[in-house]
């Protein structure tokens, strides 16, 4: 069993060092909760366990803390993927869900599995998912005093469970300022793919992210025969070009773990059960 996830890039809003041994303890905490429960749970179960806490910690831009657009409105979007049957599920623009990957989750049930903007919030309306105000006093006083940030806040999870099974789960409050109706990667096979080889979590720019096809790449390349190592180095070489911004976690069905950034410095953390790492 194992366990990696990401909360967006450390250049997101603050970066003193408060906020970085801040962030370093809650992914710490996360990640060993989160795999404890994916002792008793599977891995799509636990990466919608995982992202929720990330979404419920407003040290990261997801659920709660998510940035505000350019129209003062908070639009999340998130999606899931079970590697074994390759379903993914998701909603764009999302508007006033605590976790909006609970309500990926549910969706997960459904033919229509991928919902935007008004039809997303109304299914969760419908399905219990109370009007709820993701948005933060800090949030606020950077919208309006116009401090754009580099718009690198995601997070995300990949799990590799007990019976080699492997799921991903990818959430976001956005970049902050952008257009209404703007779709980020999140909820995207570039943002947020798997199958029973690979699975892949991205944060970044968006735009970036979908030029690339970033995870579907890494992912195809990982099942055609690329170690996860060379699928992210060819991937990431690609991005260059245009100077593509990315981080990138992954889990492969070997239960490898791998992750990388072409700018610095992604937040991350992994666990095993033996073994921890956090970004330093």
């Amino acid at each position: 069993m194992k366990l990696i996830i990401h909360g967006g890039f450390f250049s997101e809003s603050s970066t003193s060092n408060e906020t970085k041994i801040a962030k370093q303890a809650a992914l710490e905490q996360i990640v060993k909760d989160s795999y404890d429960y994916l002792k008793t749970h599977s891995a799509l179960e636990t990466v919608v366990f995982a992202v929720s806490l990330l979404e419920d910690n407003e040290l990261f831009n997801a659920g709660i803390g998510s940035q505000i657009q350019s129209d003062g409105k908070i639009r999340m979007s998130a999606a899931i993927m079970d590697g074994e049957t390759q379903k993914m599920s998701g909603v764009i623009n999302i508007e006033e869900v605590k976790n909006p990957v609970q309500v990926a989750q549910i969706l997960m049930q459904y033919d229509d599995r991928v919902l935007g903007g008004s039809g997303a919030t109304n299914f969760a309306r419908k399905n219990g998912f109370e009007s709820f105000s993701t948005e933060i006093p800090q949030r606020r006083a950077e919208y309006e005093e116009k401090v754009k940030s580099l718009g690198t806040g995601t997070v995300g999870c990949v799990a590799f469970d007990q019976n080699g099974k492997i799921a991903v789960a990818t959430s976001t409050g956005g970049k902050g300022f952008e257009v209404p109706g703007r779709i980020s990667d999140s909820a995207t096979v570039a943002g947020n793919y798997a199958n029973s080889f690979c699975g892949v979590s991205l944060t970044g720019v968006g735009e970036d992210i979908m030029s690339n096809a970033t995870a579907t790449k890494i992912v195809t390349r990982v099942t055609d025969g690329f170690s996860l190592e060379e699928a992210f180095a060819k991937t990431f070489k690609e991005l260059k070009p245009y100077d593509g911004f990315a981080g990138a976690i992954a889990i492969d069905g070997k239960g490898n773990i791998y992750h990388q950034d072409s700018h610095p410095s992604m937040v991350f953390a992994s666990f095993d059960g033996d073994t921890f790492e956090v970004f330093e």
